[in-house]
Formats: structure tokens, sequence, C-alpha cells
């Protein structure tokens, strides 16, 4: 219980210290918020008047400060870039975009690594393996954003599977390319991973006793050694969620899907810093979350973290 509460402070800590840094940096780096709202052809009487109104002459230590009690409350102000749109609003609109594309790429992720990875095992060092070994390492070191190009170029232009840059909404048909595209490069890495645990759980003694008891090899995989291979690989998957948030940046601009990716570029450039510091808050609970999560999981599952902790 005691290592669950350090934990629990450790998240909530890691959580507190990136939105500080966070807030420094973008404090720090060159442009004007005010600017990039009124325009190049504003006057200086009427830039200062806004950076008074949005309160930007305050120090730093004090706008952080006034920013965090509101975050504490649920509030995390209105964004600089669509005047009177709260930041909650427009993150609530483009949320579920974001969620719905991580959803399936996760899911395309589960369902293709596992019976890649074992095809691997089965077929180990043989014809079949090598491919798959040879193109994992390839999609693995493929760009994201040129995967993206590549996919809409194929699916989007010549198979015309769906109409480029024409986001359908939360549409199966569309999404799924994106998807994909964020999902390839991590089912490589998925599967590189799996592999390996398999392998190693292949030498343990209770295999050996499950094969003279007369099991098939693939009885010994499916009702043995995966569910023992799959323990180390939850925490790779839970790391493979946040890489999954990040790699949706550059599915959603490459696919034109308006989620927070799109939304978090956009208020970059526009110096948009209230949204900017929400998103980043989101991507920062989800990943420290789910690492909190999969320590409780560990515990559950194995009973010497229990009795350590």
């Amino acid at each position: 219980m005691q290592a669950i509460v350090k934990k629990l402070f450790s998240l909530i800590l890691t959580v507190l210290v990136i939105s500080f840094l966070t807030f420094i940096i973008f404090s720090i780096i060159p442009g004007n918020a005010a600017l990039a709202k009124l325009g190049v052809d504003a006057s200086p009487e009427q830039i200062a008047a806004l950076e008074e109104k949005l309160q930007l002459n305050d120090p730093v230590i004090i706008r952080y400060g006034r920013w965090l009690w509101g975050a504490l409350q649920g509030d995390f102000g209105e964004s600089l870039q669509y005047s009177g749109v709260s930041v909650g609003e427009l993150l609530g609109t483009r949320l579920p975009v974001t969620m719905v594309l991580a959803g399936i790429s996760f899911l395309l992720i589960v369902l293709l690594s596992v019976p890649i990875a074992l095809l691997c095992v089965k077929f180990r060092d043989r014809l079949l393996d090598r491919i798959l070994t040879v193109l994992g390492q390839v999609m693995m070191a493929v760009p994201a954003f040129f995967l993206g190009i590549l996919i809409t170029y194929v699916f989007g232009l010549l198979l015309r599977a769906f109409r480029p840059g024409a986001y359908e909404g939360l549409s199966l048909r569309y999404l799924f390319f994106p998807a994909l595209s964020i999902a390839i490069p991590k089912i490589a890495m998925t599967v590189r991973f799996l592999k390996s645990s398999v392998r190693g759980e292949l030498s343990q003694d209770y295999v050996r006793t499950a094969r003279a008891h007369g099991a098939s090899e693939d009885q010994v995989l499916k009702n043995h050694v995966l569910k023992n291979a799959l323990i180390p690989v939850i925490t790779f998957l839970a790391l493979v969620i946040g890489e999954i948030l990040a790699g949706s940046i550059v599915a959603e601009q490459v696919f034109s899907v308006p989620g927070l990716g799109r939304l978090l570029i956009t208020s970059i450039s526009a110096r948009d810093y209230p949204v900017v510091q929400a998103i980043v808050m989101y991507i920062t609970t989800v990943v420290v979350s789910l690492d909190f999560l999969v320590d409780l999981l560990y515990r559950l599952v194995d009973p010497r973290l229990r009795r350590g902790g």
C-alpha cells in the first residue's frame, strides 16, 4: 500500500513539473500571442491593449499560478485563437476524434502483432520468419509522415478507398487509414518485443513438461506460453498508447483529421498557449496514469511485488 501511495504521489508531482516546464518554455520562446491574434497590421497601441487584457504582462509565475488554480477547478481558460471559445469546449470537440483514432490504432496493433509474432516463433529461422522480420525492420525505419503519404497515395489516389483530405466525421472508412499509418511501425515493434518474450518462455521447464504430456506446439504456444509472455509486453503496450497519441499529430496533419494533434500544431503557430498547455497536460496525464495502472496490474499478477510493497 505504501508503494502505491508513493507511486501516486510521483504521478501527481510529474504532472505538476511538466505543466510548469511547459508553461515556462512557452513563455520564453520567441513570438507574441497578441500579435498573432491581431495580425501584423495591428498598431503597437492595439497590441499593448490586448496584452493588458489577456494579462500577458504579468510575471510568468503569477500567470502559471492563475492557470494552475483554474485547471484544478476544471477551467483551462479561453482560447486566444478562437475568441469567446473556452479551451474545454474546444478540446471537447477534438478529443473524441483523437480517442477514436487512437482506439482503432491500438486495436490494429493488438489484433495483428500477436498472430504475426506467433507465426515468427512457429516458423523460426525459416523463410516466413525472415520475411516478416525484414518487413518489420523496414516498417520501423520508415518516417511516420512518409508512411502516411504512401498510404494516401496507394489507398486514396490509386485504389480510391477513401477521398484524401475529405474528412467524413467519426467514420471507420476514413479513420482506418490514418490509424493504419500510426499502427504499422508499432505493430513491427510489438512483434519484435513479443517474439523475444515468447522465445524466452519456450526455454522454461513448464514448457518441457507440457510437451512431455503430449501437448502440440500450437497448444503449448496458445495455452501456456502466450499468457506468460504477454506480462512484460503489458508495459510496452502502455508506452505504445503514449506513442500513439504522439504519432497522431503527424497522421492528423497528413490526413486532415481535426483531432487534438492538428489542434496542437495550429495552436503553437497561433501562440494559443492555453490550448497548448491543456493538450500537453492531457497527453502527460494519460501517459503517467497508464504507467501507474501498469504498476498496479503488475502487483496483481506478480505476488512478489505485493509482498515487497
